[in-house]
């Protein structure tokens, strides 16, 4: 058995990347590949020598599982990448044995990016910028959050939704479910979201460089050399300092899109010097909930939650969203979204119909799972003309533009058992705000524009280019906001 984790999950170009390995075998090595438009074997560090060291217990004494809120202490073990090695996101493949066995270990190919005895891991340019002018940021927490510590044929099930461990809080860190980052567990989002996006970036020569939620959260300044921030997939745990930086980011004329969902639901607070985080959310604790209303809710007002909107930046919210029962993915609908204001330039040269003309509106990913398996919504009413419209009552900016619609139905109701945390709760909002429903569109500030997919697999269906429609809309949304331009008004349909 053999299993890692890295010291922090991006390095500068030519920097050390620190790797903690537990492993039964005498000795082993690591396997290095670059993420593009195909997996790129670029090269195997030297054999290290095999320590192996057993996982934490979990703190509630819960027999099988390892505990998710400590550093679980691995040996570290120093690799210093190479200088020449471009900007991206990486994959770490931990291989067990001496030359020989390693040997026989085949190269891992475009469809065995997920799985066990790896990491990832991203290397930055020494000088941001210099690459590209788009900044893809890797949704990191969220993958600590969902990450259950498992190993081969072995299942811990320890995270913030396994077996979780609450915290009261003391002088030096706020009350919360606390999870560290220095666990061990596989590789999954990575391959769901990231890597087909990545490789249609790069097979359509888009210029991009690459950072974490971390890199985002501690550097102020980390975005000033960009356009267009990416937010891909789920993207569900932020900190104060992320969202800070982004609104900054804005509101100076850089641009956003969101190609995600369930996005800044938590908060998150950092500590142990940024290797774990602490977030307030309403998870329970075998049959307890250790503390309600789980105050780390973005858009709840304080005392009972952060009191800044997630909407007020996205222009949506898993507020009026939802997902759908089940395992993930989970049952999908295939309707895809129904489009309006095909007049502007997000749609051009689509040749989609809104069903202005009489006809039908066209479906926007029609046939294909875009929506969801967890999506966001705007609140909305119709117009007169029966055009959905943002009513601006949750948060969302005023000028935000809805261009694609779908009503959820059915929605997990089940959900409401976290009736702190989700959706139109009763304990926080009596009142339904809006019909829940998977909300496109955009909004431009007095500086940049943001642009909101609504839904999680967006990447997904573009990345594997399921459909055209959906294909041109993003290259599009590329083409446009990877350049500043402060005059461009979105708010209204046609410009």
């Amino acid at each position: 058995m053999i299993e890692g984790y890295v010291d922090r999950e991006s390095v500068t170009s030519g920097g050390v990347l620190g790797l903690h390995v537990s492993t039964d075998a005498k000795e082993f090595r690591v396997r290095f590949y670059r993420l593009g438009s195909e997996l790129t074997h670029l090269g195997e560090s030297e054999s290290y020598q095999g320590v192996f060291q057993a996982p934490p217990p979990h703190p509630d004494g819960i027999e099988g599982h390892a505990s998710p809120a400590v550093d679980w202490e691995l040996p570290r073990y120093a690799f210093r990448v190479p200088p020449q090695w471009p900007p991206g996101i990486y994959l770490a493949h931990l291989v067990e044995g001496d030359e020989r066995q390693a040997g026989e270990v085949p190269l891992l190919g475009d469809g065995d990016i997920e799985g066990f005895a790896r990491e990832f891991f991203v290397v930055r340019p020494r000088e941001p910028g210099r690459y590209g002018r788009i900044l893809y940021k890797k949704s990191t927490f969220t993958r600590h959050a969902y990450n259950r510590s498992d190993g081969e044929g072995v299942a811990r099930a320890s995270s913030l939704y396994d077996s979780p461990v609450y915290r009261e809080g003391d002088a030096d860190e706020p009350r919360g479910h606390k999870l560290s980052m220095h666990r061990p567990g596989g590789v999954i989002d990575l391959a769901h979201w990231d890597a087909p996006f990545i490789a249609w970036l790069e097979r359509c020569g888009y210029a991009v460089e690459y950072c974490t939620d971390l890199d985002l959260h501690e550097d102020p300044e980390l975005l000033a050399p960009y356009d267009l921030l990416l937010s891909v997939g789920h993207d569900e745990y932020w900190s104060a300092s992320m969202r800070d930086h982004v609104d900054t980011h804005v509101a100076a004329g850089g641009n956003v899109a969101f190609l995600s969902a369930n996005t800044c639901w938590w908060r998150v607070h950092l500590t142990d010097g940024n290797t774990a985080f602490v977030s307030d959310t309403d998870h329970h604790v075998g049959e307890v909930y250790p503390h309600l209303p789980a105050t780390d809710l973005w858009w709840a007002g304080p005392p009972d939650g952060v009191g800044r909107p997630e909407n007020a930046l996205t222009g949506v919210s898993f507020r009026n969203g939802g997902m759908w029962p089940g395992d993930w993915p989970g049952d999908r609908p295939l309707e895809g979204f129904t489009l309006q204001h095909a007049d502007h330039w997000v749609f051009e040269g689509t040749g989609l119909r809104d069903g202005s003309d009489g006809r039908p509106a066209d479906r926007l990913g029609g046939g294909t799972a875009l929506i969801g398996y967890e999506c966001d919504g705007a609140a909305f009413t119709y117009d007169e003309r029966g055009v959905a419209r943002a009513s601006g009552v949750d948060g969302t900016p005023e000028s935000f533009l809805i261009l694609g619609i779908y009503l959820l139905d059915p929605v997990n109701e089940d959900l409401h058992r976290f009736k702190w945390g989700h959706w139109n709760c009763p304990e926080r909002e009596p009142a339904i705000t809006s019909p829940r429903a998977a909300t496109m569109g955009l909004y431009t500030t007095d500086g940049g524009t943001v642009f909101a997919a609504g839904t999680v697999d967006w990447p997904v269906v573009c990345g594997r280019e399921l459909d055209a429609g959906v294909v041109r809309v993003t290259r599009n949304v590329l083409d446009r906001l990877s350049h500043r331009a402060t005059t461009t008004r979105a708010g209204s349909a046609g410009t």
